[in-house]
């Protein structure tokens, strides 16, 4: 049922041999992520195979700007060790008896309970994963602090009491650390409750260095010439600096070319390479028609400016 994993080879990065993490043996089961390439931040990566390997009654908040890669972080760790996930998206009207399952009418006319993802993780050893945690209800959230702390689950609607499996992990990403948006830029963002924070330890993601993303970029979209996708890399970050502000206030943009979307970008520079601008042809579509038009054509001028003569005629 479970297998060890040496960390080095599994995930691409440098260890000693005898490091090895414990997941599962399955890879066939249907809800192990797919596995896509990725490349491995040694902080990153260390902080969720300790929590991982042990939770010590935790859960797992990671926090960030969107588009860093929160989720897949957790998606491709997952991936590698067969760790099937339960995935789940916050938003206001998402309630904790969404997540623990319903009664169903089956052929025949029978009703059958039907597990939800939260109680199919808690049975069976899964990673629940809680995708914009801080869109969420506090009220409704408070329902799992016992379940993040290795208490039984309780389902009203059956009266079981559903103990942990020891393999079960509670994970949740967002845009804000669980005190509320202070950008304004996240719409509805609320403030979570204290108790509930109290139970997870926190990590931050924030966007590769350029290295890591050219390298993304050439696994993408390997026949591109590297000086075009520097220079991509180069306008991304700068587009980034000027969304993210400095320690006198905030950004001058409310959109940011993340690393999902620089990928975008070349994929479609990629494909539309026959326009006659195909890299400000792919960019309006990778990122600035639903900017504000004072912002679209300040972001051009960015990548203008970065590209110089080669920006027209791409």
């Amino acid at each position: 049922m479970y297998q060890a994993f040496p960390v080095s080879t599994t995930f691409g990065v440098p260890a000693p041999a005898a490091m090895v993490v414990e997941g599962f043996a399955d890879a066939s089961h249907p809800f192990v992520p797919l596995r896509k390439d990725y490349i491995f931040r040694k902080d990153h990566l260390r902080d969720v195979l300790a929590f991982l390997s042990a939770p010590k009654g935790d859960g797992l908040f990671i926090t960030g700007p969107t588009g860093s890669g929160k989720t897949s972080l957790i998606e491709q760790v997952a991936a590698r060790l067969n760790w099937p996930v339960q995935t789940v998206t916050g938003h206001g009207r998402l309630e904790l008896n969404d997540l623990l399952g319903q009664y169903m009418l089956l052929g025949g006319g029978e009703m059958r309970w039907v597990d939800g993802p939260l109680t199919l993780a808690v049975r069976h050893g899964h990673i629940f994963l809680v995708n914009e945690i801080d869109a969420m209800e506090p009220s409704e959230l408070i329902g799992l602090n016992d379940i993040v702390e290795g208490k039984p689950l309780t389902l009203p609607q059956t009266g079981e009491a559903v103990k942990p499996h020891p393999k079960f992990r509670l994970a949740a990403t967002g845009n804000s650390a669980g005190s509320g948006d202070q950008s304004g830029l996240y719409q509805g963002i609320l403030r979570q409750n204290l108790a509930f924070l109290d139970r997870f330890r926190l990590m931050e993601v924030g966007y590769p260095d350029p290295a890591e993303e050219m390298q993304l970029l050439v696994d993408v979209v390997p026949t591109m010439p590297q000086p075009v996708m520097e220079k991509m890399v180069k306008v991304a970050n700068q587009i980034r600096k000027v969304f993210l502000g400095g320690q006198d206030g905030a950004g001058e943009l409310s959109v940011t070319l993340s690393t999902r979307g620089l990928i975008r970008w070349a994929s479609l520079a990629a494909t539309f390479k026959g326009a006659p601008n195909a890299l400000a042809y792919a960019l309006d579509r990778a990122l600035t028609l639903r900017a504000e038009p004072a912002e679209r054509e300040a972001i051009h001028r960015i990548a203008s400016d970065v590209f110089g003569e080669d920006w027209g005629g791409a």
